[in-house]
C-alpha cells in the first residue's frame, strides 16, 4: 500500500471520532432537556453536570480532530 494512501485512511479513521463527538453532545442535551421537562426544579442543579459533559465530548472530539490533522501534515 502506497504510504500516502495509508496516511489519508488513517486520518479518515481518526475523524470517527468527530462524529461520536456529534452523537455524544446531542445525547447529552437531549437527555437534559428531558429531565428538565420532567422536573423543572432539579434542573437548575445538574447544569453544572450538563456543562462538564458537553466539555470532556467536545474535548474527546477536538482530540479526534488533533490527531486526523497530525496524520495529514506531520508525518
Amino acid at each position: 500500500m502506497d504510504p500516502i494512501a495509508a496516511k489519508y485512511i488513517g486520518a479518515g479513521i481518526a475523524a470517527i471520532g468527530m462524529a461520536g463527538a456529534a452523537i455524544g453532545v446531542g445525547n447529552i442535551f437531549g437527555s437534559f432537556l428531558s429531565g428538565a421537562l420532567r422536573n423543572p426544579s432539579a434542573a437548575g442543579s445538574q447544569f453544572g453536570n450538563l456543562i462538564f459533559g458537553f466539555a470532556v465530548t467536545e474535548a474527546l472530539g477536538i482530540f479526534s480532530f488533533l490527531i486526523a490533522l497530525l496524520l495529514l501534515f506531520a508525518v
